[in-house]
């Protein structure tokens, strides 16, 4: 079996409607399969981003029964591709909903799930608050996928900046790892690049993050420009700041090329943090 495959990134303008959302993104899906991809990855909140909490909360639904699952298992047989939807909001209990990636197989079954583990709760130098964590409940589970090319390691947005997420993934065997996201405008110019190229360059992986772009309800706005990166941290592929499709071949000979001329995946080293006592006491 051949470990060369195309990979897309779809990126979109995701509103407050669930079923408009799914439209969108089917078509772009479709569009992504007849570019050639076999694997195609949509973004973080790909069926809704909603400014109102209590909306939030009243269409949710658990993933039983949640109408977006056998919508995107539906187009993955149709396509026949591994479809990775970035995220929707799954329905827990009254009060909270889980930030959820989902893996499907060609067959439509879902092959994995991830529950987003770091919540974004930051107030951004433009104005913008959030407070993910008074909606959502964060994961506890590091997921790791098996694809027919080898393993995918799944996260969402926030989790980029946590950088022994992604190296636990990959000394756990991860040669692809995911990043959908809905970063801020603000924030994405600022580190959107930067992050995914580290993250990719770190773990010697490629990098396969679609984003959400353009302006939603609120006021939000989001960066966009969706990226494959390569394990030695060439971008590949760049979605720019509108809605479409991009994609490139992942050839997974490169994780094992970029691992042997830097093979710092294997040099961890116990090491003593500094005792943060004795550093408060020094600054008194």
């Amino acid at each position: 079996m051949t470990a060369v495959f195309r990979a897309a990134c779809v990126q979109m303008t995701s509103g407050r409607d669930l079923h408009s959302n799914i439209a969108d993104a089917g078509a772009l899906i479709a569009q992504a399969a007849g570019e050639g991809a076999s694997f195609v990855a949509t973004p973080e909140n790909t069926t809704q981003i909603e400014p109102d909490k209590a909306r939030v909360l009243a269409e949710a639904r658990p993933e039983a029964s949640h109408p977006a699952i056998p919508a995107f298992a539906e187009i993955a047989v149709k396509q026949g591709i591994w479809l990775l939807i970035g995220s929707l909001t799954v329905k827990l209990t009254d009060s909270l909903c889980a930030n959820r990636s989902l893996l499907f197989a060609p067959s439509g079954e879902i092959a994995a799930r991830y529950d987003k583990i770091h919540m974004f709760d930051v107030d951004i130098p433009d104005g913008q608050s959030y407070r993910e964590s008074a909606t959502f409940r964060p994961g506890a589970q590091a997921v790791l996928a098996d694809l027919p090319w080898g393993k995918l390691g799944m996260t969402v947005c926030y989790d980029l900046r946590f950088a022994r997420l992604y190296r636990g993934l990959a000394q756990a065997g991860a040669g692809v790892l995911t990043v959908p996201a809905a970063f801020t405008d603000f924030t994405g110019r600022a580190h959107w690049h930067v992050l995914l190229r580290a993250r990719a360059i770190e773990t010697g992986c490629f990098v396969i993050a679609p984003a959400q772009c353009g302006e939603h309800a609120g006021g939000r706005r989001t960066y966009g420009h969706s990226l494959i990166v390569a394990p030695w941290g060439e971008v590949l592929a760049d979605g720019g700041d509108a809605p479409g499709v991009v994609t490139a071949e992942v050839d997974l000979a490169k994780v094992v090329e970029a691992r042997g001329m830097v093979p710092s995946l294997d040099h961890d080293r116990d090491f003593a943090l500094p005792d943060a006592r004795l550093l408060r006491q020094a600054g008194e």
